[in-house]
């Protein structure tokens, strides 16, 4: 049998038809494969749990015959242990891929978000997550991957980057539980800064809105705008609520749990003025909807209506959601617990109201200056 190296894998002949396999005489089942067609590969046979095996180690001139001699001694030594390389190999090429986490995300978790938070994650994976890693291997994810992703969103859009590395987290955590990797490799990441945003608005500036809405030439959206303000609701719950959500007799707003942000079933009490406004729009609904398009699907979002609102204002400064965070503000100012406003706002969790406890800043105050007066002339 002939030695693979250089100068033979040059001289070696061609075979008129098929392929032919030349064996190497020191090191037993590797070899050189030809093709009529000239291409030559370097290949290990073995034998492991008495099954023949054949694998390919590259083709020449890519591989050089001292390379790939030295890749068959080390495949060797693995299969000496029981170790079938083949199998590793296959078992790689179909191995789980980061679009194939994408999909059993989507097909696991993303159906039971709402659908704004659908549409968002989507986004996240399609335009953020996938287009650089799609093809990667689940398993070769390192935490180097992780915090390169992180920061080129970062360049941009700081929070949003924390956002998508916490979707892509819980992903992988999905990853786990399928047994496709040990580790989660997104864990522990360093997070940008976040600095929340507190924007109330003043008395007067309510008046300013509901003055510019009363005139709004879309009235569905002026609608939509009024009872955000009333109820402190999210953009997407009072968007896409239905009719029968609401018990104007008994005053109630109850949502299903498919409705909410937390998954969990709501019964908001409505006030006087909320119920006259759904009470007035009820009266011209015809469909399910309380704000439906053409298509008779909810509005998607207040985007144009509320940048007419903005500009006759003349609040740059305002987001749709700070109706909600106003809202809360008013109720501590009016003395309201926050076990109360957080029952309003559909918090299941104490914590989550604790956000407003600082607005009970000047009403403490005002409580301990009414106590010390009482004691004038004794301290």
């Amino acid at each position: 049998m002939p030695k693979i190296n250089e100068r033979f894998i040059k001289d070696v002949a061609t075979p008129v038809k098929g392929s032919k396999i030349y064996y190497d005489d020191i090191l037993p089942g590797f070899g050189l494969r030809v093709t009529k067609s000239a291409a030559k590969a370097f290949v290990l046979n073995f034998h492991i749990d008495r099954h023949e095996r054949r694998i390919t180690i590259g083709r020449h001139p890519a591989w050089s015959a001292r390379a790939a001699r030295e890749e068959a001694s080390r495949l060797r030594r693995q299969i000496d242990q029981g170790i079938d390389p083949l199998e590793k190999r296959e078992a790689r090429a179909v191995a789980p891929t980061i679009s194939d986490l994408w999909c059993e995300y989507r097909a696991k978790h993303l159906s039971g978000l709402s659908v704004r938070s659908q549409k968002d994650q989507t986004s996240m994976w399609e335009q953020l997550i996938l287009p650089d890693l799609a093809m990667r291997k689940v398993a070769d994810l390192g935490p180097n991957d992780i915090d390169n992703l992180h920061s080129r969103i970062s360049e941009s859009t700081p929070t949003r980057a924390n956002r998508v590395l916490e979707v892509l987290r819980k992903a992988l955590n999905l990853a786990i539980r399928r047994g496709w990797i040990d580790k989660n490799p997104a864990n522990g990441f360093t997070r940008n800064a976040e600095h929340k945003r507190e924007r109330y608005l003043t008395s007067a500036e309510y008046d300013t809105v509901l003055s510019a809405i009363d005139i709004m030439p879309n009235q569905k959206a002026a609608d939509a705008i009024r009872l955000l303000v009333l109820t402190g609701a999210r953009r997407g719950e009072v968007l896409g609520a239905m009719w029968e959500e609401f018990d104007l007799e008994k005053g109630l707003w109850i949502r299903a749990p498919h409705r909410n942000k937390d998954r969990k079933a709501k019964r908001i009490p409505l006030s006087g003025a909320a119920l006259t406004l759904l009470s007035r729009m009820k009266e011209g609904a015809s469909g399910s909807l309380l704000f439906p398009t053409i298509n008779e699907t909810p509005m998607s979002d207040l985007n144009r209506p509320w940048g007419w609102l903005k500009l006759k204002t003349g609040l740059d400064d305002i987001r749709v959601h700070d109706l909600r965070h106003s809202f809360a503000s008013l109720l501590v100012s009016n003395g309201q617990s926050l076990e109360t406003i957080g029952a309003l706002l559909g918090h299941t969790q104490l914590q989550t109201t604790m956000r407003y406890a600082h607005l009970y800043d000047d009403t403490m105050r005002a409580a301990a200056d009414s106590f010390s007066k009482s004691l004038t002339g004794k301290f």
